[in-house]
């Protein structure tokens, strides 16, 4: 009989549980509504403008640029070896200048010098510097004023590094 009692008490001490039922229908309603809601923006009942027409307007105003009239010059790949401390025992180097369409002939002619500074440049260079990959933004820049003084900085734009490996 204790037994009993035990389980009458237990009984009337455990509250019974809610319905879940509000729960599912706030979630189901609130579903709903923002679909509704994104319909409603998306087909331009609410909030809707004429986007049309400005996207045309934009694009009738802006006219696209003309490419400048450049020429790009290929270099000779270059083939400098490293020293002896050196975990690597070649650097195969090739690139392209930049170069306006008036100027081509002239920097053509003076490839042979071009070609020159590079690899005098190319030598002296630290074998670290080379082997570091953030280093090459730095190595460009330097190639670059050096050929630029060789050919003339109005002439020479920009230097384009075609191939920079270490063997």
């Amino acid at each position: 009989m204790a037994d009993e009692d035990q389980t009458e008490e237990l009984g009337e001490d455990v509250p019974k549980k809610k319905s879940k039922l509000p729960l599912i229908i706030g979630v189901v309603l609130a579903l709903v509504g923002g679909g509704a809601g994104f319909f409603a923006v998306q087909s331009g009942m609410i909030l809707g403008s004429d986007t049309e027409g400005d996207v045309q307007e934009v694009a009738e105003e802006e006219p696209m640029e003309d490419l400048p009239d450049v020429v790009f010059v290929p270099l000779d790949p270059l083939v400098v070896t490293l020293g002896p401390n050196s975990k690597y025992q070649y650097l195969r180097f090739g690139a392209q200048l930049e170069v306006g369409s008036e100027y081509q002939a002239d920097v053509e002619g003076v490839l042979p010098r071009v070609a020159d500074v590079l690899n005098g440049y190319l030598r002296a260079v630290d074998v670290q510097d080379l082997e570091q990959p953030s280093s090459l933004v730095l190595l460009r820049a330097q190639m670059l004023r050096r050929i630029q003084t060789v050919v003339g900085r109005d002439r020479v734009n920009d230097l384009l590094v075609m191939e920079f490996v270490l063997n």
